[in-house]
């Protein structure tokens, strides 16, 4: 199966610039799930693999990492990809987050408007995991903003908000 995507010319990117990107990505993932110790490294990178996935057909909104302890949020992150990032400077990946009582790590993504029934039913046998609807808040309310990264290769980036206590 063979699979097209037109950018526009304000866009030049390839998907090897998602991929130079998704690493630093897939880095902080991997970063959380062992300082957290709620994830392996291995469901860290099925993770990516999915993220990388919808990025590459152009579906995804955002990813959103929340660490909860207790029901009760610590620590978040969210990655919104962007095709304006020629200007950026990209950062290195770092998340280092805290080992706290009964804690559970929670990843949402969101999609845009083009992953329809029929994107959804293409992709899905191409997942490496089983995703759900969910609507659980992401507002982070209870948090407060702690700054954030930017990874970008040519005109493709993901920025990275980040949030704590």
């Amino acid at each position: 199966m063979s699979l097209t995507l037109t950018r526009s010319q304000s866009a030049t990117y390839t998907d090897t610039d998602i991929e130079s990107v998704m690493r630093r990505v897939k880095a902080d993932l991997i970063m959380i799930a062992n300082s957290t110790g709620c994830w392996s490294e291995d469901t860290a990178r099925l993770y990516a693999h999915d993220i990388e996935l919808l990025v590459k057909r152009g579906h995804l909104a955002w990813v959103d990492v929340t660490l909860l302890s207790y029901g009760a949020e610590r620590q978040a992150v969210r990655f919104t990809p962007s095709s304006e990032a020629g200007g950026w400077t990209s950062s290195r990946p770092g998340a280092l987050w805290p080992r706290v009582p009964s804690p559970r790590l929670r990843i949402i993504l969101s999609h845009t408007s083009s992953y329809t029934a029929e994107a959804e039913a293409s992709l899905s046998k191409l997942f490496k995991v089983k995703w759900h609807a969910t609507s659980e808040d992401t507002s982070h309310a209870g948090l407060a903003a702690a700054g954030g990264r930017d990874y970008a290769s040519s005109s493709f980036g993901m920025k990275r908000k980040d949030w704590g206590q």
